[in-house]
């Protein structure tokens, strides 16, 4: 155990439930709170301002590394294998379909609109988190996926996950590409700066079939940088499919630093794009549009409503608040994101993107 762990350990507690006299007075005296903005007692005791600015990207990164090395376990507990929106699409999933479900909904959503992700598919999935959706491609559709992550924690805790899916049928050990046999295909995860994805897989250019990204691509500094690559590491005729959040076009300041300042520092983002940037960022990097963007916002939102109710546990603010302010804030940006999509500044949709057959031949 580290001294950070044991750091963690002794915080879970302590301070559960310590107030200062000042956040009693501004509890008292603040107005009615917005739809999607309603604060818990327990969240109130531990108010604190959201929405500072970032350092560096490279501190920004660190921290995103640290975040996840830290808190994977937390998620996986909080969320499941999937750590990404649940998708609702009608009103008769919305009443009945548990997140659970709702996760697989958008993970077959987007191979609705990439198409041809079939058994035999190479799969680059990106910012893979505990290998969830790697998982579900390889096991259920036979394709043969490459999970990277910057967190090592999350490359653990996925091949642990892998195997105790996997059964004691499986082969004890990865065959020597570092592949575990899961269902009709096989996987791998491997620790990787997403951004340095060109170096690694230069032996490997023009391979995949698919690359996937499901809510990653927002932590990344330079998403020029990720659409290039990824036009590099795909076939000619492969896709580049995504998921991810957005600031709503053309939003005026106070929206901004209202409902979109508070998501990106909580939530450790970059400055958050619109959707047509990422078009953008796709076409110039040589890639065309194949499908989407889809916005799907208002049906993904209740995402942050079964979270918001989720975290309601002390012992998971204590080990927040053990990891200083970034872990506070990243809590109370859930009230951020329910308060963003209520207002329609912040967004979600997914999109396709191919790499044309005839510009590999060019």
């Amino acid at each position: 155990m580290t001294g950070r762990d044991e750091t963690a350990g002794i915080f879970l507690h302590i301070q559960l439930f310590a107030r200062t006299p000042t956040q009693n007075i501004m509890a008292a005296t603040a107005s009615p709170a917005p739809a999607g903005d309603e604060a818990t007692d327990l969240s109130k005791q531990y108010d604190t301002p959201i929405g500072l600015a970032h350092s560096t990207m490279q501190a920004l990164k660190d921290r995103i590394k640290l975040h996840y090395d830290l808190a994977s376990d937390y998620y996986l507990n909080l969320w499941g294998e999937h750590i990404h929106h649940g998708y609702w699409p009608t009103d008769e999933s919305k009443a009945a379909e548990s997140k659970e479900v709702a996760q697989i909904n958008l993970i077959r959503l987007l191979l609705d609109i990439a198409g041809g992700v079939t058994e035999g598919s190479r799969v680059l999935d990106v910012g893979c988190g505990v290998g969830g959706t790697s998982r579900f491609l390889a096991s259920q559709l036979g394709c043969t996926v490459t999970g990277i992550t910057i967190s090592g924690k999350q490359v653990q805790l996925a091949t642990r996950l892998t195997k105790t899916e996997a059964g004691v049928n499986a082969p004890a050990k990865a065959d020597e590409d570092g592949f575990m046999s899961l269902g009709k295909g096989k996987v791998r995860f491997v620790e990787l700066d997403a951004e340095k994805m060109g170096e690694f897989f230069a032996g490997e250019a023009g391979r995949f079939d698919a690359v996937w990204i499901s809510e990653a691509l927002s932590h990344f500094p330079d998403k020029a940088l990720f659409f290039r690559n990824a036009h590099a590491v795909l076939r000619a005729g492969g896709k580049l499919v995504l998921a991810d959040w957005f600031k709503a076009e053309g939003l005026g300041q106070k929206e901004f630093d209202a409902d979109i300042k508070p998501i990106e520092d909580g939530m450790l983002l970059p400055p958050l794009c619109t959707q047509q940037e990422y078009v953008q960022y796709a076409t110039g990097a040589g890639l065309t549009v194949f499908g989407g963007p889809k916005d799907i916002s208002k049906d993904v939102s209740k995402t942050w409503d079964i979270s918001w109710s989720l975290v309601q546990n002390p012992s998971l603010w204590g080990f927040a608040f053990s990891q200083g302010r970034d872990g506070i804030a990243f809590l109370q940006s859930f009230r951020a994101m329910r308060r963003g999509y209520a207002n329609g500044s912040f967004r979600y949709a997914v999109m396709c993107f191919g790499k044309d057959l005839d510009l590999e031949k060019a």
